[in-house]
């Protein structure tokens, strides 16, 4: 936990300051959804701990609990609401506890959960964080709060995250804010509001600050990277990566997520040119159907998707890659689902994350196109695709055995604590005895067997 003196604090809000003083008041956050809302959330605690809060992990601690959300599927939207019925229930058990809702849900059902249902005390859009002590005096004295406007310029560049994840070697830099894609199923158009990049000094002085704290790994972040375009072209992605990946050739530097109309040779040349720059590329394609892919406006086709994804095999030959598929989506067929199987097995995906459709309120695909595939059928096509994939990691993962890789060691494995656990520069994890080595540590690592999921394997 981390306890601030308030009398340093450099934004300081002066009621604010005189309201919290007295015990140092506490922040509890939870994250759900992708690498940008966790990234999000370490620079809201950055805020907050300027303005009078300590960040604490126990819940039953808090006296401000905030929930940063993810509207991208419904699932992870009831799975926000269960957790604010159990949050308001704690709100009855604790005076003066406040609980506020932050990130993509804030802006899409801010009067759901300020007016109909009563769950929250503030919701916070995505580009408003700056404002949320404000917002948290505001709440405090009963008074609505919120603040869910979206913004062309915000980016966060000037400030420092507080790095919630504990273990000291990677870490999240977000290069870039919203989306201007407009897929038709898609709510971040609307949640993040439209693209802007990120001073690409400021991003370089936040790895350099990682680097000099003892973090061996960065993963730059946006909604769409290959997208990133500083000052009008000054500055591409291929550009920065090769920047980034030039303050210390011990860096590893990943990036996520890419998409296949917008990914250039220019960046696959500059991830082979740097053995520091990971050899994994998550390229999303959702459908292998050149007719589904135009009906969820994703801009490209089959073909198109092939030939980004042999380029890369022929660019970076080691390459590692992932990708996304929804199954189900409005109007696909028996035909259309057969074009995903087909895809999936030319392609060979090393793994991939995979979901049934799930129609979000606004978008085009809702006010457009019919949600018109059964359940039964979106959930039988959705367990075929799984099969093929575990199916395909396997087989991948067992090309890997006998092969030795260098693992950068991210902790200890769950099951047994004389294990350790890291990944190598394609993405995949590897346990390993512990022996001597430490979190932090770069080991060369043999691969002796495999699952579809983990490498296991032996110090060398």
């Amino acid at each position: 936990m981390q306890i601030i003196d308030v009398n340093k604090i450099n934004e300081p809000n002066t009621k604010l300051k005189e309201k919290y003083t007295q015990g140092h008041s506490k922040a509890y956050i939870e994250t759900y959804g992708c690498q940008m809302n966790v990234a999000d959330s370490e620079v809201v605690v950055s805020i907050l701990n300027k303005n009078g809060f300590a960040y604490t992990d126990e819940l039953n601690e808090a006296d401000l609990i905030l929930v940063n959300t993810c509207s991208i599927r419904e699932n992870a939207e009831t799975r926000v609401f269960n957790r604010l019925v159990h949050f308001k229930h704690l709100k009855k058990k604790k005076q003066g506890l406040l609980v506020g809702v932050i990130g993509c849900m804030a802006e899409r059902l801010k009067e759901k959960l300020l007016e109909e249902e009563k769950l929250v005390d503030l919701v916070v859009g995505p580009d408003a964080y700056r404002d949320l002590p404000k917002l948290v005096q505001q709440a405090g004295s009963g008074q609505q709060a919120i603040n869910v406007l979206l913004s062309r310029e915000e980016t966060y560049a000037e400030i420092s995250p507080v790095r919630l994840d504990k273990n000291g070697v990677s870490a999240f830099v977000s290069i870039m804010r919203g989306c201007d894609n407009m897929c038709a199923y898609c709510v971040v158009p609307f949640t993040r509001g439209r693209e802007r990049s990120r001073d690409p000094q400021s991003i370089l002085n936040e790895v350099q600050e990682l680097i000099d704290k003892g973090y061996k790994e960065v993963t730059l972040l946006g909604q769409n990277v290959d997208k990133y375009n500083w000052n009008k072209g000054e500055v591409n992605f291929a550009q920065l990566l090769e920047m980034t990946a030039q303050l210390n050739p011990k860096l590893r530097v990943r990036f996520s997520t890419s998409y296949p109309q917008d990914m250039t040779d220019e960046v696959l040349y500059a991830i082979a040119k740097y053995d520091n720059i990971c050899k994994y590329i998550h390229l999303p394609v959702q459908s292998g159907s050149t007719r589904i892919l135009d009906l969820m406006k994703r801009g490209y086709t089959r073909e198109w998707y092939m030939n980004r994804i042999t380029a890369i095999k022929n660019i970076i030959p080691d390459c590692a890659i992932s990708s996304d598929f929804i199954a189900g989506f409005c109007g696909e067929t028996e035909e259309d689902h057969k074009d995903t199987l087909s895809l999936m097995e030319w392609v060979g995906f090393d793994y991939s994350y995979m979901f049934k459709y799930s129609e979000r309120p606004n978008t085009y695909a809702a006010r457009n196109l019919k949600d018109d595939v059964p359940e039964d059928v979106k959930s039988r096509r959705l367990d075929e695709i799984i099969q093929v994939q575990n199916r395909l990691s396997l087989e991948s993962n067992k090309k890997d055995v006998g092969k030795t890789f260098e693992v950068l060691v991210e902790g200890v494995s769950k099951k047994s604590e004389n294990r350790l656990f890291g990944r190598n520069s394609q993405n995949k994890v590897i346990v390993f005895d512990k022996k001597d080595y430490q979190i932090g540590d770069y080991v060369q690592v043999k691969v002796v067997d495999c699952t579809s999921a983990t490498l296991m394997g032996e110090a060398v």
